[in-house]
């Protein structure tokens, strides 16, 4: 069954909180929704959105959720009161409602999947309005009185945020060449949190996917779980975080306009200019955050947190990040180390003998698409393609992975160093990125990991255009 939410408790829960009799229909889980559940229903001629906790996470995991949702609850009241555009909170769930933790609140016209919005013509007006909406919307947020709820809100400094997210990675046990190198570089470049205003509420995840797009335009800012207080910056550099372009990764603010623009925009409703230096540090920040979290999904999943596919999958997406810092970095390293590279996807081999392991998984994966999917609807739907995808990277790996893992050791022997030696020596700085052979190792490394676990990623073609010979 996908409804695993009961119309009956939800319906005694709606006539108490929205004070009318009726009856909840239409109820359906909404795609997507890896740290939280969002349930669409309609009761009393209105339509209405249940944010709840998923099943099987505890209300402090660590990484996964952010603050409370009764602390949600308030801050988007509140936003709201200051002009945000976000849905008004109807009614709050308590333990004798036996729905587990969440809030209900109306439900916003439009779409919120970003391949559905970005190019297509339908959106188009909305589109051409987005670089203005967004830059107002976040002033809106960050120009609300951080004091109001100082005392449910998290402060944390750059190199505070650093160190829990670098504890974090190495508490799951993370060995990512350049996620070492870039948190060594954040520890080295982190702004001083003392030289501008950096205790403003921030949304934490302002981005394409978690705001409601109408035909007409923006019409609400949503998911607001990592609300906390921190740099209004850092907000508006993970709006262009390369991963929230969603295939248009030309256009760096969210796969919609350009840095330049946007930020020309967010100062023209706050008076700040935005300095270009802490704009960096927050992008590549918020790249890494998001490999971290990738991690932490896939974490999740290992200890039994939430065996849900969805956080598997998730997690192989840690390779995406490696390209997008190398692609990062290369804008700030001298050019005499960004040398070109010849590689590219390698080719199917023909198959002969005894079936391999990557044509059963291929076998096994066409079978998902044909013949399961197309009997599904809803949230099972998406896991079905879910699991395509994690049959995809499975049947990959079987292919090329091998050959990967030969061609990494010989780079690797060559620099000398170990995968985990230079790990250590990225992490430490004792090893720079104009070591012979260490920054064509990174990239190849990037290029090999994605190439198996998301082959039709933005980035992979922008890198291989950028670094062909």
């Amino acid at each position: 069954m996908e409804n695993k939410l009961s119309e009956e408790k939800l319906t005694v829960f709606c006539t108490r909180a929205l004070g009318s009799n009726g009856s909840v229909s239409a109820l359906k889980r909404l795609s997507g929704g890896a740290s939280m559940e969002s349930w669409a229903f309609a009761y009393g001629g209105e339509d209405f959105v249940l944010r709840r906790l998923p099943a099987g996470i505890s209300p402090d995991d660590e990484g996964l959720r952010g603050i409370s949702l009764a602390t949600q609850a308030d801050v988007i009241d509140l936003a709201v009161q200051s002009g945000v555009t976000a849905p008004t909170v109807r009614g709050r769930l308590s333990p004798e409602d036996d729905l587990g933790e969440g809030f209900v609140m109306d439900k916003a016209d439009g779409e919120t999947l970003p391949h559905k919005i970005l190019g297509n013509p339908e959106f188009a007006e909305a589109e051409s309005k987005l670089t203005d909406q967004c830059a107002a919307e976040l002033w809106n947020i960050h120009n609300i009185d951080p004091g109001i709820l100082a005392d449910r809100l998290e402060y944390y400094s750059p190199l505070e945020l650093i160190t829990l997210q670098k504890d974090k990675y190495d508490e799951i046990g993370g060995a990512i060449p350049i996620y070492e190198y870039a948190f060594h570089w954040l520890k080295q470049n982190a702004p001083d949190s003392t030289d501008s205003p950096t205790k403003k509420l921030v949304h934490g995840d302002f981005r394409m996917g978690n705001l409601m797009i109408a035909p007409s335009g923006l019409s609400a800012v949503l998911d607001w779980e990592l609300a906390r207080l921190g740099d209004p910056v850092q907000d508006l550099a993970y709006l262009c975080t390369p991963s929230w372009r969603f295939g248009h990764y030309e256009k760096v603010a969210g796969g919609f306009d350009s840095a330049d623009s946007f930020l020309d925009a967010y100062a023209r409703h706050s008076g700040e200019t935005v300095d270009p230096a802490r704009f960096r540090f927050w992008l590549i920040y918020s790249t890494v955050w998001w490999g971290v979290a990738c991690l932490v999904m896939g974490e999740i999943w290992r200890s039994h947190g939430d065996r849900s596919l969805e956080r598997t999958v998730i997690g192989r997406r840690v390779s995406e990040v490696e390209i997008d810092l190398s692609l990062l970095f290369e804008e700030v390293l001298p050019e005499n180390i960004c040398t070109p590279l010849d590689w590219k996807i390698p080719e199917a081999q023909d198959t002969k003998g005894e079936t391999s392991y990557d044509e059963l998984l291929t076998a096994l994966g066409e079978w998902n698409m044909e013949t399961v999917q197309p009997d599904l609807k809803g949230h099972d739907r998406f896991q079905s393609r879910v699991a395509g995808n994690a049959l995809g990277i499975a049947q990959r790996q079987a292919r090329f992975g091998p050959a990967f893992k030969a061609a990494s050791d010989e780079r690797l022997k060559a620099i000398g160093f170990d995968h985990g030696q230079l790990c250590a020596a990225l992490s430490e700085g004792s090893i720079e990125a104009d070591h012979p052979g260490l920054w064509d190792h990174l990239r190849l490394s990037a290029l090999e990991r994605l190439s198996i676990d998301q082959p039709k990623y933005a980035g992979l073609a922008v890198a291989l255009n950028k670094w062909k010979p």
